[in-house]
């Protein structure tokens, strides 16, 4: 079994005593499981999926299938509803709203409630948000079910990246990269169940109850599951403590490369009916950029076992990306298009949660702070960087304005280097 060789001051970790069987450890009124390593894959660190771990994953897993099958599903309620174009970006602004303004509060909401209230009142309140958007009935009352599920469930995943924080402290990069390896399985998943429902009787909306059924299960099985508290030294400094300026870079890297992700996922099916592509055949081969995602992460998670990779595995990532997404942008060729857009998926696959890890441990103590600011900066520029894509692909044509994702990975690149700078200058 794992263990930890440092003391994690962030939560408090429980003494072995005997317990009903091997493997378990014994806390307050409450047994934790602690899982074994793969065969195959044990590392020189510690590291403990204990109950806390395992719940966290398994509600990312979730929120990130409500989460790739909402572009979906705009599509489809676009086709019932009638509406424009336009109206269909105001739901990812809609969006992206909800997520800024869960990422403002988020750091006030932490204060006030322990970390289980949290997880739960924003589960429930993204169910409800999901259920007004795919039943709203008109469109302003499925945008106001836009803008609350993106509230609720960036809520939902800002609560889940602090408990993954407080739980494993200086291993929060490989935590929040194995978090996202489930993460990675619900986006390829996500849209293929949302498809295949939506041939059914049952429709498509039924794809959104799914998370809330797992959700419940969760819920039943781990309420009473004691989660990590908020350490009482990072409480006093977050009164009044401002951000580091590493911390600050570490964020915007954090945000600008999910606006990476966005721009690729809206405007890669239209590059591809430049090439010729039906939009259906379009869609399909974006199939293809989810499947790197989840390779990506599945190597990610194994590479971060070993502590200390995280700068060269970003490093690693960013230039894999570029070259990936520059053949994208230049080829005409079919195959190679498809190959790019793998390519680009398991580049840009561990982007977020290394260069979140990075944010949180420049936090100096600040983490719900940071973690918060990080959500904010991220809603605003998920939903600029797309529109400004698109703007420049108005004016200039498609092919040009898609000249802005390699920018944006070029300053990812100078994010990341001022980053470190500046922690080495403070440390």
């Amino acid at each position: 079994m794992y263990r930890y060789t440092e003391k994690d001051d962030s939560a408090s970790l429980p003494d072995e005593t005997s317990a009903s069987g091997p493997g378990y450890v014994r806390e307050a009124a409450d047994e934790i499981p602690r899982f074994a390593e793969p065969p195959g894959l044990t590392g020189t660190d510690s590291f403990v999926r204990d109950a806390p771990t395992v719940l966290s994953y398994a509600a990312l897993g979730c929120f990130t299938f409500w989460l790739y099958a909402f572009g979906p599903a705009v599509t489809l309620l676009r086709d019932e509803l009638g509406f424009s174009y336009s109206v269909l970006g105001v739901y990812q602004v809609s969006w992206s709203g909800g997520a800024a303004l869960a990422g403002a509060t988020f750091a006030w909401a932490a204060r006030r409630l322990a970390r289980g209230t949290l997880l739960w009142a924003s589960a429930l309140a993204s169910a409800i948000g999901a259920g007004l958007f795919i039943f709203g009935g008109g469109v302003l009352a499925t945008l106001i079910g836009a803008a609350g599920f993106g509230a609720a469930g960036t809520m939902l995943l800002t609560v889940i990246q602090a408990i993954l924080s407080d739980r494993h402290g200086s291993r929060r990069d490989r935590a929040l990269t194995e978090a996202n390896v489930g993460a990675g399985a619900s986006a390829v998943f996500a849209p293929m169940v949302l498809g295949a429902l939506a041939a059914t009787v049952l429709g498509w909306r039924a794809t959104f109850a799914l998370p809330a059924v797992v959700l419940v299960l969760l819920y039943l099985r781990y309420r009473r599951q004691p989660l990590p508290k908020r350490p009482q030294h990072h409480a006093e400094r977050e009164q009044g403590g401002r951000l580091p300026l590493a911390c600050w870079l570490f964020a915007i890297l954090t945000a600008v490369s999910s606006a990476i992700e966005f721009s690729l996922v809206f405007f890669g099916p239209q590059m591809l009916i430049n090439l010729g592509w039906s939009a259906a055949a379009a869609s399909t081969a974006m199939s293809s950029n989810l499947a790197g995602i989840l390779v990506g992460r599945l190597l990610g998670a194994g590479l971060t076992r070993r502590p200390g990779r995280t700068v060269t595995l970003l490093y690693a990532s960013l230039v894999l990306t570029f070259a990936s997404i520059v053949l994208f942008w230049m080829t005409g060729q079919p195959v190679l298009a498809v190959v790019a857009l793998f390519l680009s998926g398991v580049g840009i696959a561990n982007l977020y949660p290394l260069a979140l890890a990075l944010t949180l441990e420049a936090a100096d103590g600040q983490e719900d702070h940071a973690n918060a600011r990080s959500q904010v900066v991220l809603g605003v520029l998920a939903a600029v960087f797309p529109f400004l894509l698109g703007s420049l692909a108005d004016q200039y044509g498609l092919t040009a304005g898609f000249a802005l994702e390699p920018v944006l990975i070029g300053f990812c690149v100078l994010m990341l280097w001022g980053g470190l700078r500046a922690r080495h200058r403070t440390v």
